[in-house]
C-alpha cells in the first residue's frame, strides 16, 4: 500500500535527518570529493566511461606532421616488380622495351640502389639522379608524371 509521506517529511523532528552524526553530511569525504574532483585520478573511470571528451586533445597540427611520404622503390627491385605485375595493365610490352607505370602502383619516387639490364620505360612522378643514370645507361627512359 502506498505511503503518502515524503523522507524529508517523514523526518521532521529527527536530529540529523538520516545522515548519521553530526558533519556526516558535510564536505564530501564519503563520496570522494565535491563535484568533479578526482576526475583524473580515483574516479577516472567514470570520466572515461560518462564523459569520454573531457580531457580530449584538441588543437593545432602542423602541416608538416600531416604530409604524407612518398612509397619508393629501388631499381634493383624493378625485375621483380614487372615479373610480378607482367599480366596486367601496369606493364605493356613494346617492340623493344617494357613500359612500366609505377605512378599506379602507389610508388611515388625511384631510388638508385640495385642494377638493372634490360632496357626499361618508367613513367614516375619523383626520380634520383642516380636512378636516372642506371636506367639509361640499360638502354631505357624515365617518363616524368604530374
Amino acid at each position: 500500500m502506498p505511503h503518502k509521506l515524503r523522507k524529508s517529511r517523514k523526518q521532521r523532528g529527527s536530529r540529523y535527518c538520516g545522515w548519521g552524526q553530526v558533519g556526516q553530511h558535510r564536505g564530501g569525504g564519503m563520496r570522494g570529493g565535491k563535484g568533479k574532483a578526482g576526475g583524473r585520478k580515483h574516479l577516472w573511470i567514470q570520466t572515461v566511461k560518462y564523459n569520454p571528451d573531457r580531457y580530449k586533445k584538441v588543437g593545432f597540427k602542423p602541416p608538416s606532421s600531416l604530409e604524407k611520404e612518398a612509397e619508393t622503390v629501388n631499381v634493383g627491385e624493378l625485375r621483380d616488380l614487372v615479373i610480378k605485375t607482367l599480366g596486367t595493365d601496369k606493364v605493356k610490352s613494346g617492340a623493344d622495351d617494357l613500359s612500366l607505370d609505377l605512378d599506379s602502383l602507389g610508388y611515388g619516387k625511384l631510388l638508385g640502389r640495385g642494377n638493372i639490364d634490360f632496357p626499361l620505360s618508367i613513367k614516375v612522378s619523383g626520380y634520383t639522379s642516380r636512378a636516372l643514370e642506371k636506367i639509361e645507361g640499360a638502354g631505357g627512359q624515365i617518363l616524368e608524371s604530374e
